[in-house]
């Protein structure tokens, strides 16, 4: 073991110089011949890295506006991704179990749901309430076997509902089926039979569902082609007559206008006649999760549009690989026709965002990032739902209780859109349906629940700070329905998916949320430390760096629940939008424009900025949890903030991109911050911190502003202070030896000053310091980290 921890010490230097750049010259430190500097590869297609071989496509024309430009560029690369990964049947491997994530039970009639106590004393008074959780989850759960056959099963619905085509040889043509109880009449009409609303209409059944079916052409051609546009005809329960987008639909687009349901969206069905066949292996759920939070639509540079799926795969996907990132969490992927809203008021939940490609390009991104060995989560949205009617679910068949509550309970104040009624039988169908639908259809690997928070209470969290006590999380304000929808939820994906990823978003803090379900838990894998993004901005907003407090920082990033997993981070979309600023911003602020040239001495600020932003990352890092997550382009202090497209700024994308190639300019401080973001990386590779589970703060030195801490067989050494350095200061450490750096801020590849000898050793004292049995003596440069790693004993 100690010889294999040797090996990768000696390793772990030719790993970071492999993602680092000279910032002189551009070219590789490395000298290997398979590297090519950064600012050349920017625009090229990184088809090497992809297990996906083959050759490009040429471009037939040249293109004269920016539109024309983008348009050519998505071309090439859905042509080219169309040769080198060709749909062809492919036997993968089926995924694996890991030990480590959360595993169903088949158990679990003869739990209690009280299990959790043990990890958390303070539950003791409320096991009546567990066991009251857990018994209404057993119950429904009986209730959906003995009805379905399975929760599995039951979460198939996408295989009954919707317009589909048939899969019984005896009956080739189209069925369709969509639950609508308060209807009154229904046809199924679009561009393929020239939006005759009479012509295919639906029939009901008793319980509300209503059933189509169309036999094909006798020369066997579907009556309705791939690509068509269709929507449902309806006279709902109020005696309307209007439109509907089935609510199970696969794949939606505005329709163009001219169209008679212009500017509304459309179903289009997607049939295509050669099906995508996904030609890499599941990757293996990792065990130190580092998350790059993406969003495709505003991951292109200088085009004045949308990005696309296969744009993202050709030029930003082998970025987040050459980081380290070993997940993507893609926002926005379900259909919203708000830009604006980042992807949060969703219609068409079974629909990938048409406004980046087809389904097959966005399968065709997954694909890649599993050849890459990158997971992909879902940002999925089933918090609440868009209240638009004509392209949405809300009052889809005239009544508004239908997916939603009644009256105000089915409002979400603050974010304007309708709450779910998790405690209806087919509103749970159609939500666990739509989870396996991502999982089964597209492969995603897991998802990051959106506001866990609004789901667990009645009151949503609004006007409620979470701070009297345990008896906030199971009175009356909790909402039992919406609590078991989750622990179902997180049961049904990790039955139908081993290994499977589900990260919780919740800042009440409900305990027993990351504990398995059997235990009388929720079952989700991880939840995000919210705490410490509002920490981060608390003090660059409210203090000097003078100020801060050691205890403070390390108190807020290791207050986490025992045995619940976090996800941590410095900052997320949310500080990036406009009205708030990211953490480069509130440290340089205007000196982002102006000071960030290497070709002139850095001023006061961008020195500070740039040591400082580095030190909070890895703090966090360290510190925070059991996983890490970063927004896109933050790593490197991207400048601008989020500012979608919208009448406030007169329908701009100027803001709602990303300026990449100020990370690979050589003459620029970004690149500096990209380096060590990838070597932060590099380093939890090579010795897998985060997922340790040894971590001790052995010093929170006030006067010194230094924080000393031992996580996994690392020995970080942080000094916040802005001016003093300390020679020769003590640090306490559990391991007698010698110590190297392993990762230093200071190093001028990180736009540091080189102040320790990277080749230094340093051997450790026997004496008790700061409660440990040794000490080792170090130079600690003010606002700079060092980490330390005993090599020999």
């Amino acid at each position: 073991m100690f010889a294999t921890r040797n090996s990768a010490v000696a390793g772990i230097c030719l790993y970071f110089t492999f993602n680092m750049f000279d910032v002189s010259s551009g070219a590789s430190v490395s000298t290997s011949p398979r590297l090519i500097p950064l600012s050349r590869r920017t625009m090229e297609s990184p088809r090497s890295i992809l297990r996906l071989k083959g050759g490009g496509a040429a471009a037939t024309a040249s293109p004269s506006t920016a539109e024309d430009i983008l348009a050519a560029a998505n071309d090439a690369a859905k042509s080219t991704a169309e040769e080198v990964a060709p749909r062809v049947p492919k036997e993968l491997a089926p995924p694996k179990m890991m030990p480590w994530y959360q595993q169903p039970d088949d158990d679990w009639e003869k739990k209690d749901g009280c299990e959790v106590v043990r990890w958390d004393s303070s539950l003791e008074g409320f096991k009546g309430a567990l066991q009251h959780r857990y018994g209404r989850y057993k119950t429904l759960k009986r209730s959906i076997i003995n009805a379905e056959g399975s929760l599995e099963n039951f979460a198939r619905g996408y295989t009954k509902f919707g317009v589909r085509r048939s899969t019984d040889p005896k009956k080739p043509g189209i069925i369709a089926s969509e639950w609508a109880p308060n209807a009154k009449w229904m046809a199924l009409f679009g561009d393929f039979n020239n939006w005759n609303r009479g012509q295919y209409p639906y029939t009901r059944d008793e319980y509300g569902t209503w059933h189509l079916f169309i036999p094909d052409n006798a020369d066997g051609t579907p009556v309705i082609p791939h690509g068509s546009r269709y929507k449902i005809a309806m006279t709902t329960a109020t005696g309307e007559e209007t439109t509907r987008i089935p609510a199970w639909a696969s794949y939606a687009v505005q329709a163009p206008k001219g169209a008679p349901t212009h500017p509304a969206y459309d179903g289009v069905f997607w049939d295509p006649p050669v099906k995508y066949e996904f030609q890499n292996e599941l990757p293996a759920t990792p065990q130190s999760l580092r998350i790059y939070e993406a969003h495709v639509g505003m991951s292109s540079e200088g085009e004045p549009n949308i990005n696309t799926y296969d744009l993202f795969r050709e030029r930003v996907l082998p970025r987040i690989a050459r980081l380290g990132y070993n997940a993507i969490q893609f926002m926005a992927i379900q259909e919203h026709p708000y830009y604006a809203s980042f992807g949060y008021h969703v219609t068409n939940f079974f629909a990938a965002s048409s406004r980046c490609g087809d389904p097959d390009s966005l399968k065709r991104l997954i694909d890649a990032a599993h050849g890459m060995g990158i997971s992909v989560l879902l940002d999925i949205v089933h918090s609440h739902a868009a209240k638009n009617v004509v392209d949405g679910i809300n009052g889809f068949d005239g009544t508004t209780h239908q997916y939603f509550h009644e009256g105000p309970e089915g409002y979400h104040d603050l974010w304007d859109s309708r709450i779910f009624n998790y405690g209806q039988w087919e509103v749970l169908r159609f939500l666990l349906s739509n989870l396996r639908w991502w999982l089964e259809e597209y492969k995603f690997d897991g998802f990051r629940f959106d506001g866990v928070t609004s789901i667990l209470y009645k009151h949503h969290g609004i006007k409620h700070a979470f701070v009297n006590g345990y008896g906030e999380y199971f009175g009356l304000g909790t909402d039992m329905d919406a609590c078991v929808y989750l622990m179902l939820a997180n049961d049904m994906i990790h039955r139908v998916r081993p290994g499977a990823i589900t990260i919780a978003e919740d800042v009440s803090g409900m305990p027993t949320l990351g504990r398995p379900v059997t235990e009388g838990g929720f079952g989700f894998d991880y939840r995000l430390a919210m705490a410490a993004p509002d920490m981060w901005i608390k003090l660059l907003k409210e203090q000097t760096d003078d100020q801060w407090k050691m205890g403070d920082i390390t108190h807020t990033l290791t207050n986490r629940r025992y045995k619940e997993k976090v996800v941590c981070y410095c900052e997320s979309h949310d500080q990036a939008l406009v009205g708030d600023k990211t953490i480069a911003f509130w440290l340089m602020d205007k000196e982002m424009y102006d000071g960030m040239s290497l070709l002139t001495p850095a001023n006061l600020i961008v020195d500070r900025g740039i040591a400082l932003h580095k030190c909070i990352r890895m703090v966090t890092m360290a510190l925070g949890g059991e996983g890490y997550l970063n927004f896109m382009g933050n790593e490197f202090g991207h400048p601008e903030w989020i500012d979608f497209p919208r009448v406030g700024n007169d329908w701009s994308y100027h803001c709602a991109r990303r300026q990449w190639s100020l990370a690979d300019q050589t003459h620029l401080r970004y690149i500096h911050l990209n380096n060590f973001d990838s070597a932060m990386h590099g380093l939890e590779q090579a010795f897998p911190f985060l997922r340790e589970t040894h971590e001790y703060v052995s010093l929170k030195h006030e006067g010194d502003k230094v924080i000393a801490a031992e996580k996994g067989e690392l020995l970080f050494v942080f000094n916040f202070h802005p001016t003093n350095s300390y020679q020769s200061y003590r640090i306490g450490t559990c391991w007698p030896g010698k110590y190297k750096i392993m990762l230093d801020s200071d190093w001028p590849e990180f736009g540091g000053h080189n102040r320790n000898d990277r080749n230094a050793e340093f051997f450790s004292t026997r004496g008790e310091w700061n409660n440990r049995p040794h000490y080792i003596e170090v130079y600690s440069p003010s606002r700079t980290v060092q980490v330390f790693k005993r090599v020999a004993e």
